[in-house]
């Protein structure tokens, strides 16, 4: 039997949540096709007890697992806009946060040029 990761140990209780949801989506998905459980692991190409542990969201079944059932459901192209880097919200907010700590170059002002114009006539600078 496979050591069991660590990743799996330390992953955040929302996500863990989450692929319950989708596990508990894919299933109905399932059920709503009438496709029975052996079926779709013949499918997938997964065993029964894999795509039962799917559909319970298991977090050791591999992504491809989820990533198969997805396509069979006929929503694999969901897949790649689930890391867009249009919805990335951490990146855009890096992208602000250096923005404003970049340094802006000052323009003079143009009441200050044509001063300084004037003070250059009156001393009798061209």
């Amino acid at each position: 039997m496979p050591k069991r990761s660590p990743a799996i140990d330390a992953m955040p209780s929302a996500v863990l949540t989450h692929l319950r949801a989708l596990g508990e989506n894919l299933s109905i998905a399932r059920k709503r096709r009438r496709e029975p459980l052996a079926s779709w692991a013949q499918r997938i190409g997964v065993s029964e007890p894999t795509l039962m542990r799917m559909e319970k969201g298991d977090p050791s079944v591999s992504m491809g697992v989820y990533a198969t059932a997805l396509w069979l459901m006929g929503r694999a192209q969901a897949l790649p806009e689930c890391a867009s880097p249009e919805f990335d919200l951490g990146a855009l907010e890096d992208s602000v946060r250096a923005a404003k700590t970049r340094s802006v170059r000052k323009r003079p002002s143009l009441y200050a040029t044509v001063a300084a114009q004037d003070a250059d006539s009156e001393n009798g600078k061209p």
